[in-house]
């Protein structure tokens, strides 16, 4: 006997395989469904309406079963495990994320998946809980707010670009230029500031000598 038979004899005898039967399949898939319902819901109640996608949510069920099945077919056979590797090592998904609130969802579907495709399911009802007050814990705390972007354009004349940072100076308790242009007799300034008024802002660099034009656009994150 070779060396190579003795090593495959060792793992198929240390290797058991989980004689996954209907019954024990309908056991792991209810209790998955169940706490994938959970994160529907807990979802559906997080996330802000103008960023809700329903089939996002949809599929974070779909996938927590599907992950589940496949678990349990991995722990049935050491080839189909071999098999399934390789196979989903092909597999390419370009779908960009855009909110990082709906990857930490994806990672919490499939997490669900592979703990109660292994069985693990006390496991999995405390993850699920232990997260979910988590994040809506963190989710009451209050968020800092985000700098504001100034955009001017004036009137390129003697001094306007000192008036209109004076105005910006008295409105903010913070400012700094992050750009400034001129053509044509025109000037264009964008500036960043933190102010608790908007509207202060607008009104102080509106009323400068020269301004024509004034918007202020908030920067990604919560205000």
């Amino acid at each position: 006997m070779s060396f190579n038979d003795v090593l495959k004899k060792s793992f198929l005898n240390n290797f058991s395989p989980v004689d996954a039967g209907v019954t024990d399949m309908l056991v792991v898939l209810g209790i998955t469904l169940l706490l994938a319902l959970y994160l529907f819901f807990i979802y559906r109640i997080l996330t802000r309406k103008e960023f809700y996608n329903r089939n996002f949510n949809l599929s974070l069920v779909a996938l927590a079963l599907i992950t589940a099945a496949i678990i349990v077919t991995i722990q049935s056979s050491v080839v189909i495990s071999l098999g399934m590797v390789g196979a989903l090592s092909i597999v390419r998904f370009r779908t960009a994320i855009k909110e990082p609130m709906d990857l930490v969802f994806l990672f919490w579907s499939i997490s669900l998946g592979i703990i109660c495709g292994a069985g693990l399911y006390h496991v999995a009802i405390v993850t699920t809980l232990v997260v979910t007050a988590a994040v809506f814990g963190l989710n009451l705390l209050p968020a800092a707010r985000t700098p504001l972007m100034l955009v001017v354009e004036a009137e390129r004349k003697d001094g306007v670009e000192q008036r209109i940072l004076e105005a910006v100076k008295a409105a903010s308790k913070y400012y700094g230029v992050k750009s400034r242009s001129a053509s044509n007799g025109q000037l264009n300034m964008v500036v960043e500031l933190r102010a608790v008024k908007e509207d202060e802002v607008l009104e102080k660099v509106c009323a400068v000598d020269g301004v024509g034009y004034v918007s202020v656009v908030r920067q990604g994150g919560e205000g």
